[in-house]
Formats: structure tokens, C-alpha cells, sequence
């Protein structure tokens, strides 16, 4: 009985570091796609490419993704729906208003510096995706927004809220200008933790004139 119950548990570890595996290549496989398309476009990037990018051919690429269109669509999808989750955690784990609202900047300010071609992919080729995966995606944009928006009319009250709407999407304007203000043009790679703090500073800057501090 004891080399049965061994042979199970060992059976599901072995099931366990498979399953693993898979989702660390599928992973792997989403990150080349993002990086190949935010700087060639979807178009002008091949299965093979991705494939090649990280080491297996390109059709054994179809055993995690259909296609590029599912890879795009898991990109876009998925990284709104991250976002929409991590700023409700934030804002769950957050002290008074004034916390939540620095953590939320914090936490995008976060993907806008280590997810860049995210923001690429985002503004080149979202009209790309199925109607149903266009759709969702901006579902779940919406919903962040409009966290965002109760959260700063917490800190600022008297803030109309088509005002802190205005401003929340204005400061998304800033924060996701990192594909152009966080890289180098000719010169030496911003430091990281000075971007963040830079951007941080403006942000809650924004904020605070539209609150009329």
C-alpha cells in the first residue's frame, strides 16, 4: 500500500513540474512575442521567429498557442485583466485614501517601466483582435479606470467626477509614455529607480493641482 500511495504522489509531483514547465515556455513564449511585436509589428514577425527566440521550432509552437492571433489576444487580455486585479489588491491592502492612491501610482508605474512593449502592442494593435477579445479588454480598462476614480475622489472630495476621470486618464497619459521617455535615444539608458521616482513625483503632481493643492 505504502509503494502505491508513493507511486501516486510521485505520479502527480511528475503531472506537477510538467504542467510547470508548460506554463513557464507558455510565458516564455508570450514575452518574445511582445518584445517581436512591439518593435516589428505583428505583421512583420513569423511563427518561426517566435519560435526561435526561445529555442524550440516554430511549429511546436501550436502546442501551446493556435496561432499569433492567440498569443496577441492573451497578451492584451491578459495584461488588463493584471492590472485590474493588481490595483484591487493594492487598493484592499492600502491604508487611508492618500496610501491607496500612492500605491496604485506605484503599481503602474511598475508595468509602464518593465512592460513597455505591452504598451506598444497596446496603442499598434488592439483593433486586431476579435470583437469579443477588443471587447473585453476594454471592459476590464474601464473597470481600472474607473477604480482609480473613486480613489481619487476619496483623497479630493469635492473633485467633480468627470474631473478625476479626466485626470486619471491624463496621468495614464504620462505614466505610459515610458515606450518613448524610458529608453535611449542616442544616449545612456535612464536609471530605473530615477524614472520611477520621476514619474511618481508628476503624478501625484497631477493629482494634486487637479484637487487645487
Amino acid at each position: 500500500m505504502s509503494s502505491s500511495v508513493t507511486d501516486q504522489t510521485g505520479g502527480t509531483d511528475r503531472g506537477d513540474d510538467r504542467a510547470d514547465r508548460a506554463g513557464s515556455r507558455r510565458e516564455q513564449i508570450l514575452r518574445e512575442a511582445a518584445r517581436l511585436f512591439a518593435s516589428r509589428g505583428f505583421h512583420g514577425v513569423g511563427v518561426d521567429e517566435i519560435g526561435a527566440a526561445v529555442g524550440i521550432s516554430g511549429p511546436g509552437l501550436y502546442r501551446h498557442f493556435p496561432g499569433k492571433d492567440a498569443m496577441l489576444a492573451e497578451l492584451l487580455v491578459g495584461i488588463s485583466g493584471r492590472l485590474l486585479a493588481e490595483g484591487r489588491r493594492r487598493r484592499a491592502a492600502a491604508g487611508d485614501a492618500g496610501d491607496t492612491l500612492d500605491s496604485l501610482v506605484r503599481g503602474h508605474i511598475d508595468f509602464a517601466l518593465d512592460d513597455r512593449p505591452l504598451i506598444t502592442l497596446h496603442d499598434r494593435e488592439l483593433d486586431r483582435l476579435r470583437d469579443s477579445d477588443r471587447k473585453l479588454v476594454r471592459q476590464l480598462q474601464r473597470q481600472y479606470v474607473e477604480l482609480w476614480v473613486e480613489v481619487v475622489r476619496e483623497v479630493h472630495p469635492h473633485v467633480a467626477e468627470a474631473q478625476a476621470r479626466a485626470a486619471v486618464h491624463a496621468v495614464f497619459g504620462l505614466l505610459n509614455s515610458t515606450p518613448h521617455s524610458a529608453v535611449p535615444r542616442g544616449g545612456a539608458v535612464p536609471d530605473r529607480t530615477a524614472m520611477a521616482d520621476l514619474l511618481h513625483r508628476l503624478a501625484l503632481g497631477a493629482f494634486s493641482a487637479v484637487g487645487g493643492e
